[in-house]
């Protein structure tokens, strides 16, 4: 999924001595859909872990425009809802915010 970072990088490590980043991506795209175009738009949670921020992830910041891979999970909030986060196995930097 290829967007712009929303809002600065939430970055931490776990007890296990384990790097975790977050952030929200905002993807707008045309697509087709039964021979028509229409505008896709959607915000998503990104969860980055592990060996993937061994590279340099602070090039990650407000604005950006990125592109992630990686794979589509729920998380439940603590209000008890869920929601999608696409949790990353590889970022590419496209341009900088």
């Amino acid at each position: 999924m290829q967007g712009r970072v929303l809002r600065a990088p939430k970055r931490s490590t776990s007890p296990a001595g384990v790097a975790h980043c977050q952030f929200w991506l905002e993807h707008r795209s045309q697509q087709q859909e039964a021979g028509f175009s229409r505008q896709a738009y959607c915000q998503i949670a990104v969860v980055a872990s592990g060996d993937i921020l061994k590279q340099d992830s602070s090039h990650i910041s407000m604005g950006c425009e990125v592109r992630v891979s990686g794979f589509i999970n729920s998380h439940k909030a603590a209000n008890g809802s869920y929601r999608l986060v696409l949790h990353a196995s590889e970022i590419d930097l496209l341009s900088r915010g």
